[in-house]
């Protein structure tokens, strides 16, 4: 532990025959004792890494399942009526929400429900959230989608019916030969769903690879680029493609799905296009399904502390919209478009497309690090909420591990999400056996119910999908609040929520991320750099511009520059720092210079003109002050650029008869000065520990040179 020492430090000022001498108190800190080399470090870990007991294995395995722990401490009695009662509702709501997703993935149905039962199950075994539920997620949806439609492209399924017709056939005869079959012929031998779930399960996989790669080399600090602000600006962006895309099952249109950059505006050119072909059956469906939705979900929210579940109104009107569609032959008659066949049970398991890798692999990236965003910060949010821990690494993990295992099974790409975690948390959830629940609710749809979806319409599912986008959309509500909260957040969920919108989402997320980065420069580049005066009878020195009443020393001026010091803000803090004093002291010394040669000229001319005094006079004018204090306590780090600049203004200050001296460094900036070999010396004591120190030593010392200028 460091210790403190009092020590006086003396300077004695002759005086006669006497010797007068001024006491400074000052503060020394004993540092550390230096720690082992680097090689000890690593050697250390390594064993300790590498090392192998009974004791480790289990606290391994433990980690690893966390299920092992909680579940025998399961207290049957407290927690199984909640947990099966919010599992139950979740599992109604995201049955719904898992087909209406699927339409938005690019997928069948049947896919998005074989999605939300994997993940419900596998997050139940790795998983160290109680409260959150793991599933679909729009966003992430969207991204999936688009992938999808590029690769379907490119392989040619959505060439002309006649053409396409030519291929199959060409690869039909092809396959009875002995010639290699053209890759192209051989993608089309598989149908359109089909291929669609391929590229949608080989990005999930390498989705889900990166996401255990970032959890087990513990890069889960990519994370924090990813703020509030950010986060929430992307998804509201990504809400209006959401939105734009579900826009043509509402009005019936069969059109190709936009992608790309500037997918958003293409896409309604598209639909006012072929507007006229509008089906009047599919409007009216969509109409009176956002009359019943859109009154009752506000109902569900305004009256959540009275339900004790919400009313799951998806359910109904899914219901009602097939009976409706099914006795009304709607699909014979008014040719409306609906969901299909959609198969019990499951299709048997089936490894990703290694091929299709290289073509997915990027897409992955942003997919990977919005589903683990997602996810660890809403599991830390309800842990929080709730009183107990959750452990990031871990997170990452379980998502990843609910993306790489259901890949194998038809699924594509899932993460928390925050719907349905607060409907899980206010039905009575206290552990993930409510997942399970879920997943059985699920599991019953799939090997009974799925079939009776046949006639639904896919506008009743794109109308689900927007109903569900109200609360990323009601974020434009809350920007007055956090413009007075916060101007830079503020700039950056516009800047990311018009990116993700206009552009793209994946470039909308990289705009974003860069955006506020910039922002965090900027604000290091022009900081505030205040004055600061004396609080009247106490040690605290405060901005002049902030407070009234406060006091300033005679002939010290006190400098606070509130950022770290480094090659980007190094002219600005000289900048502000002149300005603030008033005196650029190069400015000084080159008048000086500049006076001393006029007066040299002058003596040679005439040795008794009267402009020799005024230079003299201007020669000898004085600053106003003798010291620069620079409090240092916002200064984070220095670089080499920002010692540099410290020394620089220091020499040019000295030279002009003014001492500057540093107040409350930390030990980062201390130690990067003296290696930086800032003092010379004999020189450290004037490094202090507070502004006030700092201050009473410059009276001290101007107080000695005064009187011993005077004697």
């Amino acid at each position: 532990m460091a210790e403190f020492n009092n020590v006086r430090s003396v300077t004695e000022m002759p005086e006669g025959n006497h010797a007068k001498r001024s006491f400074h108190h000052r503060m020394f800190l004993e540092p550390q004792e230096k720690k082992r080399s680097m090689k000890a470090l690593v050697v250390k870990q390594a064993k300790k890494t590498c090392s192998c007991t009974p004791a480790k294995v289990k606290d391994y395995v433990f980690g690893f399942f966390p299920v092992l722990q909680w579940l025998p401490k399961y207290k049957l009695r407290e927690y199984l009526l909640g947990d099966i009662m919010s599992g139950v509702i979740v599992g109604v709501l995201l049955v719904p929400q898992s087909i209406a997703y699927s339409l938005l993935a690019g997928q069948e149905p049947i896919y998005g429900l074989y999605t939300s039962f994997f993940a419900s199950i596998i997050y139940f075994i790795f998983g160290t959230s109680r409260h959150i539920s793991v599933g679909i997620f729009g966003v992430i949806c969207l991204m999936i989608g688009q992938v999808v439609d590029r690769e379907i492209q490119r392989a040619g399924y959505d060439l002309e019916p006649a053409v396409l017709s030519v291929l199959t056939d060409a690869a039909a005869y092809v396959n009875t030969t002995i010639l290699p079959v053209n890759q192209t012929l051989q993608k089309l031998l598989c149908d359109k769903s089909c291929y669609a779930i391929t590229v949608g399960a080989t990005m999930t996989f390498i989705a889900g690879v990166y996401q255990v790669a970032m959890g087990f080399f513990q890069v889960g600090f990519v994370s924090v680029y990813l703020s509030d602000s950010l986060l929430s600006g992307f998804v509201t962006g990504a809400s209006f493609t959401i939105l734009t895309s579900q826009a043509k099952y509402l009005l019936g249109l069969d059109i190709p799905r936009s992608s790309g950059i500037g997918s958003l505006i293409a896409t309604w050119i598209n639909i006012f296009r072929n507007i006229h072909k509008t089906n009047i059956c599919d409007l009216i469906t969509s109409f009176l399904c956002l009359l019943v939705l859109i009154p009752t979900k506000e109902l569900n929210e305004h009256f959540k502390s009275r339900l004790k579940a919400p009313i799951p109104v998806e359910l109904v009107v899914i219901v009602a919209a097939t009976l409706a569609s099914h006795f009304g032959k709607l699909r014979e008659t008014y040719g409306s478009s609906v969901a299909g066949h959609i198969p019990t049970g499951f299709l048997p398991p089936r490894p990703p497309d290694w091929n299709l890798i290289p073509n997915v692999a990027l897409d992955a990236i942003p997919i990977a690090i919005i589903g683990f965003a997602i996810t660890v910060s809403l599991s830390e949010m309800f842990a929080k909420k709730h009183g107990y821990a959750v452990k990031a690494n871990q997170e990452m993990y379980a998502i990843g591990f609910c993306n790489i295992i259901p890949s194998f099974f038809h699924c594509f790409t899932t993460s928390a999400a925050l719907a349905k975690t607060l409907v899980k948390e206010s039905t009575g959830c206290r552990t993930q056996m409510s997942g399970m629940v879920t997943s059985l609710v699920i599991l019953l749809v799939l090997l009974v119910i799925a079939p009776l979806f046949y006639s639904l319409q896919k506008c009743v599912l794109a109308v689900i999908t927007i109903v569900n986008l109200r609360g990323a959309l009601r974020k434009f509500k809350d920007l007055p609040k956090m413009w007075h909260l916060s101007r830079v957040d503020t700039v950056i969920w516009l800047v990311t929520m018009a990116a993700s919108a206009l552009i793209s989402t994946e470039i909308g997320l990289l705009v974003g991320v860069c955006f506020s980065m910039l922002c965090v420069i900027f604000r290091t580049q022009r900081p505030e750099a205040p004055l600061l005066g004396w609080v009247a009878e106490s040690e605290t020195y405060e901005s002049l511009s902030a407070y009234k009443n406060l006091q300033t020393k005679p002939g010290i001026v006190v400098f606070r520059f509130e950022a770290p010091l480094y090659y980007i803000n190094k002219e600005c803090f000289k900048s502000t720092l002149y300005k603030q004093t008033g005196v650029n002291p190069v400015w000084v010394k080159a008048a000086k210079k500049k006076a001393a040669k006029r007066m040299l000229r002058e003596k040679e001319v005439d040795s008794s003109g009267n402009q020799t005094s005024i230079s003299m006079d201007f020669v000898s004018e004085p600053l106003g002050f003798h010291t620069i204090v620079i409090d240092c306590c916002a200064v984070q780090f220095l670089d080499t650029a920002g010692i540099r600049t410290l020394k620089e203004v220091c020499k040019d200050y000295r030279e002009i008869d003014v001492q500057v001296l540093l107040a409350q460094c930390n030990p980062s900036v201390r130690s990067s000065l003296i290696r930086g070999e800032f003092f010379k010396e004999g020189e450290d004591h004037l490094l202090f520990h507070s502004v006030h120190q700092a201050v009473d030593f410059a009276l001290d010392a101007e107080g000695h040179s005064g009187t011993s200028s005077s004697k």
